[in-house]
């Protein structure tokens, strides 16, 4: 029998990760059972095991997914030649860009979930993420270091930036099912989101004496 090619194996995957993704929205994790996914995905059983070998694994999988999504988008360098604000600008409206991605709301979702039902399960994951800083803080920290930015707590202030914005443009489309921000409300969004922050945060600009 031929192998499956490359490309087969990876819509194969994709396939798995959809099915399984639906599956625990609609049934819960706890009431989704491998054989089921395999059968919405139109694969055979053996096929997702050889993808992923538990139903915790899938699971892992799908929130490691959700963290390498929204940290590339964040992975933006920081640039002492250009103005904070068009710099900041640029890192809210991709977070607000992501937050409006309905693959990536579906997969927040199903996370979220099985977390508040069963912790214990994430927490491998967790702590294993913990140790990984994020493009956000990344950045801050490289702006602090450049002396145009004040908080003393990189991380902390990256958790206020990520705050003011799914206060918005991710808790409500996730618990509330509202639509994503228009976008006029996407850019007001933006602009306020930003001044806010840098209100707090940014150094004072040395004025130039006479």
């Amino acid at each position: 029998m031929a192998r499956p090619t490359q490309q087969q194996a990876e819509r194969k995957h994709a396939a798995i990760l959809k099915a399984a993704v639906a599956a625990f929205r609609k049934n819960g994790y706890a009431s989704t059972s491998m054989d089921q996914i395999a059968a919405d995905a139109g694969v055979s059983k053996r096929t997702v095991y050889n993808h992923f070998p538990s139903k915790d694994g899938l699971f892992e999988h799908i929130l490691e997914k959700l963290w390498v999504s929204g940290n590339a988008c964040l992975d933006v360098p920081y640039r002492n030649d250009q103005a904070l604000d068009t710099q900041l600008a640029e890192l809210v409206d991709a977070c607000v860009q992501l937050y409006s991605d309905a693959k990536f709301l579906d997969l927040a979702r199903v996370a979220i979930a099985e977390l508040i039902h069963t912790p214990q399960r994430a927490r491998p994951f967790l702590e294993r993420m913990a140790n990984q800083e994020s493009g956000l803080t990344r950045w801050i920290r490289s702006a602090l270091e450049d002396g145009r930015l004040s908080p003393s707590d990189p991380v902390y202030a990256s958790q206020q930036l990520q705050a003011l914005i799914k206060g918005f443009a991710f808790w409500p489309q996730v618990t509330l099912g509202h639509p994503p921000l228009s976008s006029a409300e996407r850019n007001h969004l933006v602009s306020t989101t930003t001044q806010m922050f840098l209100s707090q945060h940014a150094c004072p600009t040395p004025s130039l004496q006479p």
